[in-house]
């Protein structure tokens, strides 16, 4: 089994200081709500093997909060990829992963995860609004045989929904 933990981004500033798209950070109820999802998925347990982030200040902003904040031991690469990318790219990073990582994180961006968790458990359009987490599940033995339409959705949160 493979395990996929998509995490959005929390909600960005759009009134901060900031040159390009890519370099906007988070406002104050995306760092909570980072901080928040990061210690929800520690009482889980289920911190993943490696987080793959985008490399956009707010996504990759909202992984180290969340890391901080749940104490997680989880290996942290940056892959540019993400950033703007279509199901085909995070398909293809999950192709090339290591198959001593039995769960992967994905940090990133909106529309691409709501059309990742539908393409990959032939479900309906998801609402995956910001610092939301899934978790979709593969019954392969190895990274590159995930293919569309065989994930499990197995389960979605959203910070709103967190006491």
């Amino acid at each position: 089994m493979r395990s996929v933990v998509l995490f959005r981004h929390g909600k960005s500033d759009w009134d901060a200081d900031y040159s390009v798209d890519h370099e906007r950070p988070l406002a104050k109820r995306g760092i909570k709500a980072a901080k928040r999802m990061g210690k929800y998925l520690a009482e889980l347990d289920e911190i993943p093997d490696i987080v793959i982030t985008s490399t956009a200040v707010r996504a990759k902003t909202t992984v180290e909060l969340a890391m901080k904040a749940g104490a997680w031991s989880s290996e942290l690469r940056l892959d540019r990829s993400i950033y703007g990318s279509a199901t085909g790219t995070l398909l293809d990073i999950l192709h090339n992963s290591n198959n001593n990582f039995g769960v992967i994180c994905l940090a990133g961006h909106e529309p691409t995860f709501s059309s990742f968790i539908s393409n990959c458990t032939n479900s309906g359009w998801i609402r995956f609004p910001t610092a939301s987490m899934a978790r979709v599940d593969f019954d392969v033995s190895a990274w590159k045989e995930i293919r569309l339409g065989q994930g499990n959705l197995t389960w979605i949160k959203r910070p709103k929904e967190l006491n």
